[in-house]
């Protein structure tokens, strides 16, 4: 996002940030409280997430290298909307709300990005949307499922891992079902031999076959 900048505004930047490291588990932002600036991730995941009444987690997204964080509810002059905590160990870089509003003021490459950007994450949460109704949840969990494997993918010598540890619940939150369902389905995923388990690491053993699945109202 910061790509093609001034050299001017890099230094800026540079001067006014803040990179720190984060551990697993570690709380970025609580839902509810005021954005102070912009968070980029420089290395490791965050999970975006809103709890439910009855504590149960919506994953919204997964966050990873050279994504930003909080811009849009810091633009709206609101309230973070969602949680963000640490799921694998983080590099955090932190704009202040006055140093990047002066970059996104006087270059006109970088608001268009901006504004780009926060097209594309209401297009997915969109589509989020349509598949929460139109999709059942085995369909879901099969997109999800190739949706990780095309972001965390590495060879798993018979097939493809997904290459993050994801708890159950955590799998849940993403799909938007509960805890007990994934597990019935991954077990019956593997039985149909579409995935196995390493560890607490899924490797899919065929692509196609989850393709199919979640294909099945596209």
């Amino acid at each position: 996002m910061f790509a093609d900048l001034s050299d001017a505004h890099l230094c800026n930047l540079s001067d006014n940030k803040n990179f720190i490291s984060h551990k697993k588990g570690q709380i970025l932002y609580y839902e509810g409280t005021k954005p102070l600036g912009v968070f980029c991730v420089s290395a490791g995941i965050v999970k975006v997430f809103k709890s439910a009444s009855n504590g149960k987690e919506q994953i919204i997204r997964l966050a990873q290298k050279g994504e930003f964080l909080g811009y849009s509810s810091m633009l709206g002059e609101e309230v973070y909307s969602n949680t963000a905590t640490i799921v694998e160990d983080a590099k955090i870089c932190f704009v202040p709300k006055e140093t990047f509003l002066k970059v996104l003021q006087e270059d006109n490459n970088f608001h268009r990005r901006l504004t780009k950007a926060l097209c594309n994450d209401m297009g997915v949460m969109e589509g989020k949307l349509t598949d929460a109704t139109q999709k059942t949840i085995r369909e879901r969990l099969a997109f999800t499922l190739l949706k990780l494997g095309d972001t965390y993918g590495v060879d798993g010598g018979e097939g493809e891992k997904i290459d993050i540890v994801l708890t159950r619940e955590e799998i849940a939150g993403l799909v938007g079902t509960a805890t007990e369902t994934v597990i019935r389905l991954l077990s019956e995923f593997k039985k149909d031999e579409l995935i196995e388990f390493d560890g607490k690491k899924i490797i899919i053993l065929d692509k196609k076959g989850l393709a199919r699945l979640s294909d099945f109202y596209g």
